[in-house]
C-alpha cells in the first residue's frame, strides 16, 4: 500500500469544523490504497476541544507529533482576555468591542507572524521530517491550509525530497475575506504572495474547498486545481434519531455566528409571521457579541444560546430543527463561501435557508439537492414567505438524497486517492 504524509495542525483532541478536513480523509484512505501518515502540532493551542474526534482515527496508523510555539499566551495577555477563553478569529467573532489592543494584536499577527500564528512550527518541523522521511519514505504528501504553516512545511519538503505534493485550501490564503482584515502592510502582503506562487509553483495538484475559490484561485497563477468538498460523514448519522418538538418552529444555526453574517434582520420578519407555533432561533456555537446584543434586543423571538457544545450535541441539536439556517459571509469572496456545516445540514435532510450570495456555490447546491432556498440579505419578503410557507407546509420540501451522498467524506476521499495517484506516477 502505497505511504502519504498528512501534514495538519487541526488533530484531535480538536474540535471545530477544521480538524474535520484532514481527519476524515485519513479515516478513509486505507479503503482506497493509500496508507495515511499523520503529522501534527504535539501541545496546540486549539480554540475548541471535542475528544469525539479520536474514534475516527484509523487504529494502527503513524502519528508523528512535535512540540509547536505559538503566541496565544502572550495574545490573551496583550489583550487582557483570560487564559481559558476560546480564541478563535477575533477578526470574525469577537467577545468584546475591539480596541487598541486587539487591532494592535491583528496588526502584528499578520505582519510578523507570516504566513500565520503557527509560523514557528515551521522549522523545527521540516528538520524533524527530513530526518523522518529519509528512514521512512512515502510516495506523496498532503498538506491541508489554514493554516498555511502546514503547507509552507509540505513545500520544503517537496522541494528538498522531491516528494509529490497535493496542497490542499479549506480556505483561501491572500484571497481569503479575513486576510483583509488584518492591517497587512504592503510589504508583508508581498511576502505572503510569494510564499503563496510558491505553493502554485511547487504542488504537482492543488484542491480547494468551492468552485468558485478554484477560479480564483486559478486567475492569480495556480495550475491543476480541483475541488474537494468538506463533505459529511455517515458514520456521525448512525446514532442519530430527529426528535423534534411540534409545539414550535425551531430555527437551528450551530458554529461560529460573526458579525460579518448578522442575521437581526431575519429576526425582526419572525416576529411577523402568525402561527400557533411558538418560533425560536437556537444557536449552538460562538455568537459575536454585538450580534448577541442585536438579537436580545427584539424580545419578541425567544432566542437560546447553546455556548460551544460537542460535535455530537451540535448534530443532534441540527437533526431536530424544523429549519437550518445558513448565513454567509457578507465578504467580496463569499460566492465561494462553502462552510462545513453545510453538507451536515444536507445531510440532516432538514430545510436549509441560505443567506448570502443567492448565485453563489452554496445556493447552487441547495437547490441541486433540492433541499431549501438561498436570499440575499435584503430580501425580507422573500425569506418571510419562504418561511411561513414551510410552517403551513412541512413536507413540501422533496429532498434528493442521492445527490446529497455525492458529498459524502467517503466519496471526497476518494477523489483524494485519485489524485494522489495521478501525481505518484507522473
Amino acid at each position: 500500500m502505497k505511504k502519504v504524509l498528512i501534514i495538519t495542525y487541526y488533530w484531535p483532541p480538536s474540535g471545530g469544523i477544521s480538524v474535520l478536513r484532514s481527519l476524515k480523509i485519513a479515516k478513509y484512505l486505507r479503503e482506497f490504497g493509500w496508507e495515511p501518515v499523520i503529522y501534527t502540532a504535539e501541545n496546540a493551542h486549539y480554540p475548541y476541544y471535542d475528544e469525539g474526534g479520536y474514534d475516527d482515527i484509523p487504529k494502527g496508523i503513524t502519528i508523528l507529533k512535535q512540540p509547536i510555539i505559538e503566541p496565544f499566551k502572550v495574545f490573551k495577555w496583550l489583550t487582557r482576555r483570560k487564559k481559558e477563553d476560546a480564541l478563535n478569529s477575533i477578526v470574525q467573532v469577537r467577545d468584546k468591542k475591539q480596541n487598541f489592543l486587539d487591532k494592535l494584536g491583528i496588526w502584528i499577527r499578520g505582519n510578523f507572524f507570516i504566513p500565520d500564528a503557527r509560523s514557528l512550527w515551521i522549522n523545527p518541523s521540516v528538520k524533524y521530517l527530513k530526518k523522518y522521511l529519509k528512514v521512512n519514505p512515502v510516495d506523496a504528501i498532503f498538506s491541508d491550509g489554514p493554516p498555511h504553516t502546514n503547507n509552507r512545511i509540505a513545500y520544503f519538503l517537496s522541494k528538498d525530497l522531491e516528494i509529490p505534493w497535493l496542497a490542499d485550501f479549506q480556505d483561501p490564503w491572500t484571497q481569503a475575506d479575513y486576510y483583509q482584515m488584518m492591517y497587512i502592510t504592503k510589504f508583508a502582503d508581498k511576502i505572503h504572495s510569494i510564499m503563496e506562487q510558491g505553493i502554485f509553483q511547487q504542488a504537482k495538484k492543488i484542491t480547494i474547498a468551492s468552485p468558485t475559490w478554484k477560479k480564483e484561485l486559478e486567475s492569480i497563477g495556480a495550475k491543476n486545481v480541483d475541488v474537494i468538498y468538506y463533505g459529511y460523514d455517515e458514520d456521525d448519522f448512525k446514532s442519530l434519531e430527529k426528535n423534534q418538538n411540534d409545539e414550535y418552529f425551531d430555527i437551528v444555526h450551530i458554529g461560529l455566528l460573526g458579525i460579518d453574517r448578522n442575521p437581526v434582520g431575519l429576526i425582526d420578519e419572525l416576529s411577523k409571521i402568525e402561527t400557533n407555533r411558538k418560533i425560536r432561533i437556537i444557536l449552538a456555537g460562538q455568537v459575536d457579541q454585538q450580534v448577541q446584543k442585536e438579537l436580545n434586543d427584539n424580545s419578541k423571538i425567544e432566542v437560546i444560546y447553546k455556548g460551544i457544545i460537542s460535535r455530537k450535541r451540535s448534530l443532534q441539536l441540527a437533526m431536530n430543527a424544523h429549519l437550518l439556517l445558513l448565513p454567509l459571509n457578507k465578504a467580496d469572496n463569499a460566492e465561494g463561501r462553502l462552510p462545513g456545516k453545510l453538507y451536515e445540514y444536507l445531510r440532516t435532510y432538514n430545510p436549509i435557508l441560505c443567506l448570502g450570495k443567492s448565485n453563489g456555490d452554496a445556493s447552487k447546491i441547495i437547490n441541486k439537492c433540492k433541499i431549501g432556498s438561498s436570499f440575499e440579505y435584503e430580501d425580507i419578503k422573500g425569506i418571510r414567505n419562504f418561511i411561513e410557507d414551510l410552517i403551513q407546509k412541512p413536507n413540501a420540501i422533496n429532498v434528493d438524497k442521492k445527490e446529497i451522498e455525492t458529498y459524502s467524506n467517503k466519496q471526497q476521499t476518494q477523489k483524494i486517492s485519485h489524485y494522489l495517484n495521478e501525481i505518484h506516477e507522473q
